[in-house]
């Protein structure tokens, strides 16, 4: 999958079959709509393509209005939703910077510049809620007769989809956030079609975990309100020799709140791995750098703040004898984790970054 940051670059296709969304989570109801988009895009002969912003536009409202608490809590980071995309099969995706400019653009103008000049569509998919423009002052309706009306051979159709819905629940991107804030860690998977995983680079922390004991991998989540936090049960995938070896372990997505906030990774989200059997023949240190994904399969309690460091050594130590004792009677997991129930999925493409 080609990714590119903004519309104008020569390697973009000169025409595509579109869908345009935020896409966080990449949910079954996401799914089915990459499935529909491929098939369309299969039958006119062109690429398809996903239109999608960073920052989240609720984001940009929120803290242009200083609001911070209007924010939406970020179910994946920007590499999860493209590793997503590309597994889904898409061709190419745009990910279009939101900002004031963009805020401010008349729906029409978004139209003209954006999905006629800039990207050539022939064909776009939205869902049944979509809104575009300043002011979300578009709609399908209005999208739909643009197509029509243009006679300089640049119309498109459009389509709308209605929700997707999986045991009489819609699916959506407020539904898995529901669910990941409640600990419900089984409805997220059966929204989500997968196991809730986070991946990135490892990165350095204080190394105090390796101090106490319990040396851990650190990932870096880019947006401030996760999701999910606590403490979880997980699956590490990316150590081991092959790429399906998963490791069990125990970590924290959040903040930290027993340690000091002026610590190297300046009180940024972190999720912080411990791996239950450490691979024999690797060092702790071998780990920076590498790109690990990791699973959360049950939470076991919300983020403690403990005092000093003997309770936090104990606290870990029972937080990783609950872990293995959840794994040992749920060996389903131990395979289930592995497994995917993506819409028609296709297989992986490499992604090709154009920034």
């Amino acid at each position: 999958m080609k990714v590119f940051r903004g519309f104008k670059h020569p390697g973009i296709a000169p025409a595509c079959a579109l869908t345009i969304g935020n896409f966080d989570g990449v949910h079954r109801g996401h799914q089915a709509m990459l499935a529909l988009l491929r098939s369309e895009a299969q039958q006119r002969g062109v690429p398809s393509c996903v239109l999608t912003f960073e920052p989240h536009p609720r984001d940009y409202f929120a803290k242009a209005n200083h609001k911070p608490d209007l924010a939406p809590a970020r179910i994946g980071t920007l590499r999860d939703k493209l590793i997503d995309l590309a597994r889904s099969g898409v061709d190419q995706a745009v990910v279009l910077p939101f900002n004031a400019r963009l805020a401010a653009q008349a729906p029409q103008a978004f139209i003209d510049d954006v999905l006629v000049h800039g990207l050539g569509a022939k064909y776009i998919l939205v869902g049944d809620d979509f809104r575009f423009g300043a002011k979300r002052a578009g709609d399908y309706a209005m999208l739909d007769a643009a197509g029509d009306v243009r006679t300089d051979g640049t119309g498109f159709d459009v389509a709308r989809m209605n929700s997707y819905e999986v045991h009489n629940l819609r699916v959506s991107s407020s539904a898995v956030r529901d669910a990941l804030a409640q600990g419900r860690m089984g409805d997220a998977t059966r929204l989500l079609g997968r196991p809730y995983r986070i991946s990135g680079h490892v990165v350095h922390g204080r190394k105090l975990g390796r101090v106490l004991g319990f040396p851990t991998l650190n990932l870096r989540f880019s947006h401030w309100k996760p999701a999910a936090s606590g403490i979880f049960v997980v699956k590490v995938y990316g150590l081991g020799k092959h790429v399906d070896d998963a490791l069990p372990g125990v970590a924290n997505l959040g903040v930290r709140p027993s340690l000091d906030p002026d610590d190297v990774n300046g009180g940024r989200v972190l999720l912080e791995t411990h791996c239950l059997d450490w691979p024999a023949s690797m060092w702790p240190d071998e780990g920076y750098g590498k790109i690990v994904r990791v699973e959360l399969l049950h939470k076991l309690h919300g983020e403690l703040k403990y005092d000093g460091l003997e309770a936090l050594t104990t606290g870990i130590a029972k937080d990783c004898d609950d872990a293995r004792a959840w794994l040992a009677s749920n060996p389903a997991a131990q395979t289930a984790a592995t497994q995917s129930v993506l819409i028609q999925p296709a297989q992986p493409q490499p992604i090709q970054a154009r920034i």
